[in-house]
């Protein structure tokens, strides 16, 4: 996934100096209102072509005020707000995808603020790790009431930050409210004493506990600030771990203005601090500081990230990049195979790590698939609002938009063709990009090769389902693939033989992204470990082993060689007799 642009060693934006705080305001929240409908940048238009429309002057949404921002981060950890001189870092500001226009100051780390935050979280620990089950799922379930309550909020502040559709906004406040409703009345089961055979059934009792790791550090990218900024959180606060969060620069106010709510849910406050600032200096600092990481970006990030752990000998969970397939078989549904191909390559304008970026259909059906393909793409509205009427927002920024025209522009030069989109759209918004369908790719083109991560596709056609397999497994990923057919028996046996974590069959990616219950992960070079059901809080566990011994010694009730020599005999007749008996 190419989405965090701050944590490899990169210059960040300058910035003016703000004052925050150390701690934050006991009402750091956002104050109840009126849903906000603040300013509408541009109205949607549809994807090709549309006449110029002016972008407003301003991205920000109405309701934001100074005042309150200046409260969301005063959570940023910091040991001296007032430090001055060349070791103070200073704030970063990023930029708002809808008009360029700055969002705000936000407080930056220095490597000792990441050091005093794991110090405080790690202190505040062990009372939480006390805390009944049922009360820390109390926080989470109040927070769940908190998020749906005020979810046009933070949706503003998602738009505001990455210029995603509003749609494609709600759907991380729709995960994350599952992922703690899921945590908060599954983790008892989840974490629950395993009670197993002894070495001497009746006489040694032995159980399997689990306990928390510590402090837990989650490095997350600003594709999805929410989900992938809080969805990991909860799962470990709920295994009775403490926190620290780096929040990605392009996103800091959303995890922000989430951290304000959770304080408002009950969750004490030194259990989850966050720090911000370049990845290279801050990022670094935590994975060298928790008991466990989880990281969501790059691979070649989290190579990184993976080394550095394994050197402390800590463990980490990497959701890393994908190049996804979907396969389109000779009997699938054509027009509902286009319809989801539509959803799965261009949601959230392809900047998500599950999204289709190479099509395999079936050469009998192939022309039939593609002109219902182009057909669905060139109607989706694309444009800038804060409200639901556009399908596809803008890409994030400068740096993404390079990338994907990088890659079309490439590509078309070297043979391939456009059958819809491929041109950016500044007089919709500075980075908006149609969705794009490319014919004619062929290996050595960096689309075909390389992960995209923008709104593009690139279709291909098969003879047989052994081919299609054989594409899709082709390259170093293995993170999420799609299969259409109206056989899904058949259509399973197929998905076993892709190397994915995901496979989803009649459905782009959402079917198995939104089973909380399953684990999400990828193979190869698509990273480690899995979120959400069992997996998604246990990563953040120890198995812990504990044997209690009962009446008689494991081993000669006295020393001597013939003690010994009878306990030998004895005990070689029982592991005969618990062979015949087919005991394990």
């Amino acid at each position: 996934m190419t989405t965090e642009q701050d944590q490899i060693p990169a210059p960040d934006s300058p910035a003016p100096d703000s004052s925050t705080p150390d701690s934050p305001a006991p009402d750091g929240s956002a104050p109840d209102g009126p849903a906000p409908d603040g300013p509408a940048p541009d109205r949607p238009v549809p994807n090709s072509p549309a006449s110029p429309s002016p972008v407003a002057t301003s991205s920000r949404p109405a309701w934001v005020t100074d005042e309150l921002i200046t409260q969301w981060c005063a959570w940023v950890r910091r040991r001296d707000a007032s430090r001055r001189g060349p070791d103070r870092a200073e704030p970063v500001t990023a930029v708002a995808p809808f008009d360029l226009a700055p969002i705000a100051a936000v407080p930056a780390c220095a490597p000792e603020d990441v050091t005093a935050a794991v110090a405080g979280a790690r202190a505040d620990q062990p009372e939480w790790a006390g805390t009944p089950l049922r009360r820390r799922g109390d926080v989470l379930l109040a927070f769940h009431d908190l998020l749906l309550e005020r979810q046009d909020q933070v949706i503003d502040l998602i738009q505001w930050e990455t210029g995603k559709a509003r749609y494609h906004a709600w759907q991380e406040v729709a995960q994350v409210a599952a992922i703690a409703r899921h945590y908060a009345r599954r983790a008892r089961h989840y974490l629950a004493p395993h009670h197993v055979r002894g070495m001497v059934p009746g006489l040694t009792k032995v159980k399997e506990v689990r306990v928390p790791k510590g402090v837990v550090g989650v490095i997350s990218p600003w594709n999805y600030p929410l989900y992938l900024g809080v969805g990991d959180v909860l799962p470990a606060l709920m295994a009775g771990n403490a926190v620290v969060s780096k929040a990605d620069s392009q996103t800091a106010l959303t995890m922000l203005w989430t951290r304000a709510l959770m304080a408002e849910a009950g969750l004490p406050s030194g259990l989850w601090q966050i720090v911000a600032g370049p990845g290279a200096e801050v990022g670094t600092a935590l994975v060298d500081a928790v008991d466990f990481v989880c990281f969501t970006g790059s691979t070649a990030t989290g190579r990184t990230v993976a080394e550095r752990a394994a050197r402390r000998l800590v463990g980490a969970s990497l959701e890393l990049g994908g190049k996804n397939p979907l396969i389109v078989r000779e009997d699938a549904d054509v027009a509902a195979a286009a319809a989801g191909t539509v959803v799965a390559a261009f949601a959230n304008t392809g900047q998500m790590c599950i999204h289709i970026e190479r099509v395999y259909v079936h050469e009998k059906v192939y022309d039939a698939f593609r002109a219902e393909l182009v057909r669905a793409t060139r109607a989706l509205r694309l444009g800038q609002s804060y409200d639901y009427s556009v399908d596809i927002g803008s890409l994030t920024s400068a740096a993404q938009l390079a990338a994907v025209e990088a890659h079309v522009d490439g590509a078309v030069v070297e043979g391939a063709t456009v059958l819809a989109g491929g041109r950016a759209r500044p007089d919709i918004g500075p980075l908006l990009y149609e969705p794009t369908v490319l014919e004619g790719v062929t290996p050595g083109m960096a689309v075909c090769d390389e992960e995209t991560f923008g709104p593009v596709l690139s279709l291909y056609a098969y003879g047989a389902d052994s081919e299609a397999v054989g594409l899709a497994n082709q390259g170093t990923y293995g993170l999420s693939a799609s299969i259409w057919s109206r056989d899904s028996r058949e259509a399973g046996r197929m998905a076993v033989r892709i190397r994915a974590g995901s496979v989803n069959i009649n459905d782009g990616a959402a079917a198995a992204a939104g089973s909380i219950e399953a684990g999400m992960g990828g193979m190869g070079e698509s990273g480690l470990g899995r979120r959400h059901g069992a997996e998604g809080i246990l990563k953040y566990t120890e198995s812990q082993t504990i044997a209690a011994q009962r009446l008689l010694p494991l081993g000669p009730p006295k020393p001597g060689q013939s003690a010994v020599e009878r306990f030998v005999r004895r005990t070689n007749g029982q592991l005969a007799l618990l062979r015949r008996l087919g005991l394990r």
